[in-house]
């Protein structure tokens, strides 16, 4: 074979290189842009928490999995992870609205709660006989029908409740719940186990920089209405703790799923609870 075409030979295979490199590197590309993209979202956009504990029922669920709307209340070094070393403060800092459901970083231990909103700075917060008193009026309950939840790995029977049937013969717990309503039109439902030592509190008003919170268990949450103290209750909460607001429940499962038996990851997800905003 001559020189000449010996030459004609290799500039096809050359350029089939060439390209072929061409699409790794457009590929690796692809890659980085796209996580670049999916980090600016975890960041700035939405955030997956998970529902670990009973104290937002009837709302929220152990085993529920949600999406937090970062943007509502600003940023700040507790709403951005990797626990970055920024400064005090939030930056597009907004007020949350009483009624919110909010995630922020525990005062203490830093760990991840989600509360309900009551009280903004300058309100008056008290509980009579287990009535809220917001501004030195009380706020509007009406009795509401019977929580049922079905018994599961996820959710048990609380002191407060009662066994039950679901109409399909399944076990469930009984709760007794309430219709509460804030000032400007904000309701949701609260579960009450009768007199307890939450349902008397002397009314405080909430400082500069800070929210009152509760959870919709209200007998069965650690909240606001005790001393803030690691692994219990939260105090008044400074507003820079806010991470961000719930927004969207993608996933609920009950906790019967087993992960060598992948047709269980399908039977106990609660699908009803699938996509409901809050």
């Amino acid at each position: 074979m001559d020189v000449k075409t010996q030459s004609l030979g290799q500039a096809p295979r050359a350029a089939e290189a060439a390209h072929s490199g061409e699409r790794r590197g457009g590929f690796v590309w692809f890659i980085i842009k796209l996580l670049i993209a999916v980090l600016a979202l975890r960041v700035f956009v939405f955030a997956p928490f998970s529902i670990p504990s009973e104290s937002m029922l009837p709302r929220l669920m152990n085993g529920d999995y949600l999406l937090a709307a970062k943007w509502p209340y600003g940023y700040s070094r507790q709403s951005l992870p990797f626990d970055l070393p920024l400064p005090d403060g939030r930056l597009f800092a907004a007020m949350p609205e009483r009624g919110d459901v909010v995630i922020f970083k525990h005062p203490v231990d830093g760990r991840d709660y989600i509360k309900r909103v009551i009280g903004l700075p300058g309100d008056s917060i008290g509980v009579m006989g287990g009535q809220l008193v917001l501004n030195g009026a009380l706020v509007k309950r009406e009795r509401a029908p019977d929580f049922l939840v079905p018994l599961s790995a996820n959710t048990g029977c609380e002191w407060g409740g009662e066994a039950a049937s679901l109409d399909d013969g399944r076990a469930a717990c009984r709760y007794v719940r309430f219709r509460e309503t804030l000032p400007g039109g904000k309701a949701y439902e609260v579960l009450d186990f009768g007199l307890t030592a939450g349902d008397s509190f002397a009314p405080v008003t909430v400082p500069e920089g800070a929210m009152f919170v509760m959870g919709d268990n209200r007998d069965n949450s650690r909240d606001s209405r005790w001393k803030a103290a690691a692994g219990d209750g939260v105090g008044l909460v400074p507003l820079d703790r806010l991470v961000g607001r719930a927004a969207l429940v993608v996933w609920s499962t009950d906790g019967s799923a087993r992960w060598a038996a992948p047709w269980t990851w399908f039977s106990a997800a609660r699908w009803p609870r699938i996509g409901g905003m809050l």
